[in-house]
């Protein structure tokens, strides 16, 4: 297991190259650039400088996140060919810079949703990212951009691009009435269109879970389930073709089995990369961010990290979403203290397991 943390680039994250490499056993980053618009050719200049900086904080860049997919290829219009083109560059220019993994999501308009981006939790003051979907009663897409910008303190939040939420009502009418075997024909479309260039050039796509685990606003969506993820596998034979499991996405589902997903495509090597952290469920489609202590939430980390133990031992994997603890701001979700925490955490569980 190589424990990472996401970094989003030293001018807009709150977190430094050298804190994060004074935190125990941390081998690297999954990388952002998060100034990239959806559908955009990342150059191998802007890569170079990135990775060199990571490199330099004796630090490895082998996982970049959030090269994020344009909605013209998730809705299927003929543009998308050459936003798919654009995409292949990309792989091309990350490869060639040591990156092994890309991770990205095909979620319609919406990467992750949240009703509160700092949730005050009684228990110890801390705070945290909450969903509760009694919260979206009379509220519409508009208006949970609105107040979503309001609490972002300023950062960027990803999967949130200003210039794609601009045009959000056109984007939603892009997707009335279409169903979720449609949407994952444009999925095959677009794996068939990149992974050739991704077994060339020795690149694994990884694909992120829905956030929450169920559609939203009427959106489909087609990662939220291992039913899901057994039909996007299914959809290349490719074993570039993988799952980037993110516990806390899936788990925000309680009838997801997180450990038994991991065995199940961790055996079929088909784990892309891994985020860990911990959700706890507070009734029907209502939960916040937890820390990682399983006492504190309601999934079995042990089980979690004896799953990557067992089947999928060399992947990268990092903790996520950590809670707002001592005093400190930043971009929500993305503080340093109790993402920390938690990667201790996770080693300190996989020294417990390896040796017993």
């Amino acid at each position: 297991m190589k424990m990472t943390f996401r970094w989003f680039g030293s001018r807009s994250d709150s977190v430094t190259l050298q804190q994060i490499r004074q935190i125990p056993g941390m081998t690297g980053v999954m990388g952002f650039l998060d100034y990239k618009a959806a559908g955009e050719v990342w150059t191998e200049q802007e890569i170079a400088a990135y990775t060199g900086e990571v490199h330099a904080a004796g630090l490895a860049c082998e996982v970049i996140e959030s090269v994020n997919v344009h909605e013209d290829i998730k809705s299927g219009l003929p543009s998308r060919n050459e936003y798919i083109e654009n995409y292949r560059t990309t792989i091309r220019n990350l490869a060639r810079h040591g990156v092994e993994v890309i991770v990205y999501n095909f979620m319609p308009v919406f990467d992750w949703l949240r009703t509160d981006l700092a949730r005050l939790i009684p228990e110890d003051g801390s705070n945290s990212l909450y969903f509760n979907e009694k919260d979206l009663d009379g509220m519409g897409p508009l208006e949970i951009v609105r107040r979503t910008a309001e609490a972002s303190r300023g950062f960027s939040l990803p999967g949130w691009e200003p210039e794609r939420l601009a045009e959000l009502e056109a984007t939603l009418k892009r997707y009335e009435g279409m169903t979720a075997d449609q949407l994952r024909q444009n999925l095959r479309y677009f794996l068939e269109g990149i992974l050739p260039v991704c077994e060339e050039y020795g690149v694994t796509m990884a694909c992120h879970p829905d956030d929450p685990a169920w559609p939203i606003f009427g959106l489909p969506r087609i990662a939220h389930s291992q039913a899901d993820y057994e039909a996007l596998v299914a959809l290349h034979p490719s074993p570039r073709n993988t799952a980037c499991l993110c516990t806390g996405s899936l788990g925000s589902n309680p009838a997801n089995d997180i450990p038994a997903i991991i065995r199940r495509f961790g055996q079929m090597g088909r784990v892309g990369c891994m985020h860990i952290r911990n959700v706890k469920h507070l009734g029907y489609r209502h939960f916040r961010e937890a820390s990682h202590l399983s006492t504190d939430g309601d999934l079995d980390m042990y089980a979690i990290v004896k799953a990557v133990h067992d089947t999928c031992p060399h992947i990268h994997v990092r903790p996520d979403h950590g809670r707002m603890i001592w005093d400190e701001t930043g971009r929500p979700g993305y503080g340093l203290y109790d993402r920390a925490l938690g990667a201790t955490y996770l080693n300190g569980l996989w020294e417990a397991i390896s040796k017993s």
